[in-house]
């Protein structure tokens, strides 16, 4: 079925979860608002969202070193520093620095792409959707975005040892374990020879 816009909008409001979760909930409950929300919650994307306004004023620095040559260091925040010192936790920080060295995505999140960045890349994809309906292009080049971000931002990438889920689920299922809002804050990633990757994410 047709998802509107109105629903969208209604969603999020209601629980403050990302739009690609919003509308693949509505997709599920077959636009039923309440089965919807239940289908969110039953995820622990509800709860996350709701949390994810939390101040995070503690956490810790996660590391992960390949072999000689490969070595990153990324900032993860928590509410408590009882979270923060807990081993999901630490889980968390090893297993996003080991998704890093693997993936070597350049930002961290979609808010954190510059929009210079994002008009480059709409006019790259220009050429694909040139004298097609209005209709159909923006389809298309939705997608193509899409896969720019699976490609180049750290929350929308499919997680390295899942691809099943983005490292964005993996973030929400410890948020919902924990109690506490989670946030990567930056990242850097060094390889011998190569220009480091140093990213930052924007501030809510």
């Amino acid at each position: 079925m047709s998802i509107s816009l109105e629903q969208i909008k209604e969603l999020r409001a209601r629980t403050g979860v990302g739009i690609h979760h919003v509308k693949d909930a509505l997709t599920q409950s077959n636009g039923d608002m309440d089965k919807a929300i239940i289908y969110l919650r039953e995820k622990g994307i509800a709860k996350a969202a709701k949390r994810a306004g939390n101040a995070t004023n503690n956490g810790m620095i996660g590391h992960y070193i390949h072999g000689k040559t490969i070595g990153v260091m990324v900032e993860l925040q928590s509410e408590t520093d009882f979270a923060s010192g807990s081993d999901k936790f630490q889980q968390l920080a090893k297993e996003l620095a080991m998704h890093i060295a693997a993936q070597s995505p350049d930002y961290i999140d979609i808010e954190s792409v510059p929009a210079s960045v994002i008009e480059t890349e709409k006019q790259v994809f220009a050429k694909d959707v040139a004298g097609k309906p209005a209709n159909i292009a923006e389809k298309i080049l939705e997608g193509k975005l899409s896969k720019f971000y699976e490609d180049a931002v750290l929350l929308e990438q499919p997680y390295v040892r899942d691809d099943t889920k983005k490292v964005k689920d993996l973030l929400n299922e410890y948020v919902a374990a924990l109690g506490e809002s989670i946030r990567i804050k930056r990242f850097i990633k060094m390889q011998l020879g190569l220009e480091p990757i140093h990213a930052v994410a924007v501030e809510n």
